[in-house]
């Protein structure tokens, strides 16, 4: 991929929830950058904050109880933390798409998918009634929808799961956004429909070229989707490698747990699935030593002192666009304590 200047540049992003019990701090300093036409991956156990930490960027956490108590994300030459409320409403649904897990939930019953498409397009865009309900109509057709010009004037309820998703990626697809998030889009659904939307997501790249962040738990849905891949895991990305890197050769032992988990394509594993034991971290205070050592097969005394900052290990992104970066005190190739630092 031609290398070009980031859309997104996100520095030390850090969200804290406030509770009654003390502050959970659900992200702990994420750094990363998307480049136009990229698909990133976020991938990580629940709880492990990659939900958080993309809400956070579009400032749709809600304040209080959370809040963002460091970090930038320029979206072009703007800090989107620092723009008021009237510009982040702008940049939402206008610039950056957001896709919502639920969509049953996500999309109000009270109203018809047709006013739902119309009123972004009447708000962001400005378009007349006839305009906005012609262009609702192209965007319902666009992600699959048949008899699309009826179907506006239907309600969520009268839609399958699989098409209120497409509703729900219309949606975030009518102002023709820079950048589209997914947050789950396919956990509720059964598995034909999930890949019929990740095939429908593949077209919608090639035809639109926009850049998108996926974020899942399952390292499989993203294998054929994304160009690069970050794994999180209490608040912190771990792991951070081009998607042919990081599943031909992962270097945290918490990626390789995970797709040790993932049932084997070729029928060749007849013993049953992995999973990994013990319990995600209890995130009441920003980590002092590494997340995962309670869990980790390899840690060793240094894993439980001291938290490993991400670093690259090949050279780094200005190096071809191909950084491997990873959080880590043991080398899972050598089987001994890494000696680059």
């Amino acid at each position: 991929m031609e290398m070009s200047t980031p859309i997104l540049q996100v520095e030390d992003l850090k969200t804290v929830f406030g509770t009654r019990e003390g502050d959970v701090h659900a992200v702990n300093g994420m750094t990363f950058h998307l480049r136009e036409g990229e698909l990133l991956g976020i991938v990580g156990e629940s709880g492990s904050g990659k939900s958080v930490a993309m809400m956070s960027l579009l400032r749709l956490v809600p304040t209080p109880p959370a809040r963002i108590s460091s970090g930038t994300v320029m979206f072009g030459d703007r800090d989107l933390l620092k723009l008021s409320p009237k510009e982040i409403r702008k940049v939402r649904g206008g610039e950056i798409g957001f896709i919502f897990q639920d969509p049953m939930t996500s999309l109000n019953p009270v109203f018809t998918v047709g006013y739902q498409l119309i009123e972004p397009l009447r708000k962001h865009m400005e378009l007349s009634n006839t305009d906005a309900r012609k262009r609702a109509a192209e965007l319902l057709e666009l992600v699959g929808i048949p008899s699309a010009d009826d179907r506006l004037d239907d309600y969520p309820h009268q839609f399958s799961g699989g098409m209120r998703q497409r509703v729900m990626i219309a949606i975030a697809l009518a102002c023709d956004p820079k950048l589209l998030i997914a947050d789950e889009p396919t956990t509720a659904l059964d598995v034909t429909i999930q890949a019929q939307i990740l095939e429908l997501v593949r077209q919608l790249r090639q035809e639109l070229g926009m850049a998108m962040i996926w974020i899942t738990h399952d390292l499989g849905v993203v294998a054929g989707i994304a160009d690069r891949v970050i794994v999180m895991y209490g608040g912190l990305v771990v792991e951070h490698a081009a998607v042919k890197d990081l599943y031909g050769s992962p270097k945290h032992p918490y990626t390789r747990a995970l797709l040790e988990t993932l049932p084997s394509l070729d029928g060749s594993r007849s013993e049953r699935l992995n999973s990994i034991s013990g319990q995600p971290p209890i995130l009441d205070a920003e980590p002092s030593k590494c997340p995962f050592a309670p869990r980790c097969p390899h840690a060793f005394d240094r894993c439980r002192t001291e938290n490993p900052p991400i670093r690259s290990i090949n050279g780094g992104w200005e190096n071809g666009g191909t950084s491997h970066d990873l959080a880590c005190w043991w080398d899972v190739d050598k089987e001994a304590p890494r000696n680059d630092g």
